[in-house]
């Protein structure tokens, strides 16, 4: 048998089974990339299936000042300290304090880890500030969103949208919380299609060329095949290509378009998108009794 946790790992990130898994690692000597592809493959794994699961307790905060925004992830040991007005007060301090440094998280800790021991010492309890980003437009509006809100500008899920446009803002206000709420439940990686990881692009690829030469079909045939698979990733990935959830019949590259039409030039600069405990590997207890069914 593969090494438990590999196969732990491997099982979370794409939801098969632990034979299927140490079945894969096997195949692949221990790779976890190349495991995953030949499940996906076979056709066992979804490539929706997010690697990892949520686990870290704390926040994700966003702090807005004119056409600059930002957004942080703060985790602490428990939800219970999450909920405390000192680690708020702490966290909208951070998210304030982050605007300058844009995705610069190391030298952003750097800086504030004298400031973090101290709060570890008054709070009682460990705590990380985990990563930062933030946005600038020249003209328009940033629009933040949060989802399951347990204070002011700070919860589990924080979207900031940046909007270049000439449109009032009141008006980008209103189409941009809809747009943010939009990325909260779709999860986009990426604005535009240019905007998309070329790795995880060829990756994909491969996986989606090998899937359609299991059909048994010719190659002229898989080449058609592949442009509507392609096409279809991008529209699960891309932001502008995907379905606007309030109304499917309209991609949000079209809401935005529309939009411009009647109230001025409008485009989405950029947005981020942070979930409280993203990646992070989520204890389950029930891992070793499953492996001790399969091998007995």
């Amino acid at each position: 048998m593969a090494d438990l946790s590999l196969i732990k790992k491997l099982r979370e990130a794409t939801g098969c089974g632990i034979a299927d898994c140490n079945k894969a690692l096997a195949e692949n000597k221990d790779d976890f990339e190349k495991s995953v592809d030949w499940l996906r493959k076979k056709g066992l794994a979804s490539a929706s299936k997010k690697t990892g699961r949520v686990t870290s307790e704390g926040v994700v905060a966003v702090f807005i000042d004119g056409n600059k925004a930002s957004v942080v992830e703060v985790n602490s040991e428990t939800d219970f300290v999450a909920r405390n007005q000192k680690f708020q007060d702490f966290v909208l301090k951070i998210s304030k304090e982050a605007i300058d440094y844009q995705d610069d998280i190391a030298k952003f800790q750097n800086d504030k880890d004298e400031e973090v021991k101290l709060q570890i010492g008054v709070i009682g309890e460990n705590i990380n500030i985990r990563r930062i980003s933030s946005i600038n437009i020249s003209q328009g509006a940033i629009v933040s969103y949060i989802h399951n809100s347990i204070a002011s500008n700070m919860g589990k899920i924080a979207v900031i949208v940046g909007f270049e446009s000439k449109a009032s803002k009141d008006k980008i206000e209103e189409i941009g919380k809809q747009v943010a709420m939009h990325i909260a439940a779709a999860k986009p990686e990426a604005l535009c299609i240019q905007d998309v990881d070329p790795k995880k692009l060829a990756r994909e690829t491969d996986v989606l060329k090998e899937q359609a030469r299991a059909s048994g079909k010719p190659e002229n045939i898989i080449e058609k095949m592949m442009e509507g698979r392609i096409k279809k990733y991008y529209e699960e990935v891309v932001l502008l290509e995907q379905n606007f959830v309030m109304d499917d019949k309209l991609k949000i590259k079209d809401l935005i378009s529309k939009f411009s039409k009647e109230n001025g030039d409008t485009a989405i600069k950029s947005f981020k998108l942070f979930i409280l405990g993203d990646g992070l590997e989520k204890k389950e207890n029930n891992f070793a009794k499953e492996v001790a069914e399969m091998t007995a």
